[in-house]
């Protein structure tokens, strides 16, 4: 092999190639994001969809709000406010139709909610590529303080002073919203270590 056909060797401390970024007209491919240089992100076509359609409806929030809230904001709420759907649906079927203890169908309905919200916040809105187990760890704690103390604190607290209960579970439910984002965001889904798969 001559010295011309031989690959030049990258040297320690020198910096990586950059991929060259697409040229703005052309047509966008799945799994790469515009946001990303042109890299594949490992994306689905799905995934990108959701993140533009988040990315558009934070753009035009009035008030001065497209300035402040996070695309990933409005993910988690459309995906939150879905989960909460299916939870309440799991709770009718189990408690409504099958007649299962009010307790255990509390329980399975709030697990299997918060575990289709860790998939669909993983997937579709964090578009998280980091390994999978750190992040559900992670996730069961932030659950565990979520129930424990917002719920279960700021609810049953607010109501042993005398705020009716439908108010403080509306007031926990707020509380609870504002700790879930924050804790995926910056911890549960944060960017550390993150590399595309």
């Amino acid at each position: 092999m001559t010295t011309t056909h031989r690959r030049r060797r990258r040297r320690r401390g020198e910096p990586r190639a950059r991929a060259e970024a697409p040229a703005p007209d052309a047509p966008a491919q799945p799994g790469v994001s515009a946001g990303d240089g042109g890299v594949d992100t490992g994306d689905s076509g799905i995934a990108l969809r959701f993140a533009r359609m988040c990315a558009t409806v934070a753009a035009v929030l009035p008030f001065g709000l497209s300035r402040v809230v996070d695309p990933t904001f409005i993910g988690f709420a459309l995906i939150n406010g879905f989960t909460f759907s299916v939870d309440l649906l799991l709770l009718t079927a189990m408690h409504g139709w099958l007649g299962w203890p009010i307790e255990v169908s509390i329980a399975l309905g709030y697990a299997a909610a918060f575990g289709l919200g860790f998939v669909l916040n993983r997937t579709l809105n964090f578009r998280s590529h980091a390994p999978a187990g750190r992040q559900v760890l992670l996730y069961v704690v932030v659950v565990a303080i979520n129930f424990g103390v917002i719920l279960l604190g700021v609810g049953a607290g607010l109501a042993a002073v005398g705020v009716e209960y439908h108010l403080a579970r509306v007031a926990a439910g707020v509380c609870e919203g504002v700790f879930m984002y924050c804790a995926m965001r910056w911890v549960v889904f944060g960017r550390r270590g993150d590399t595309p798969a």
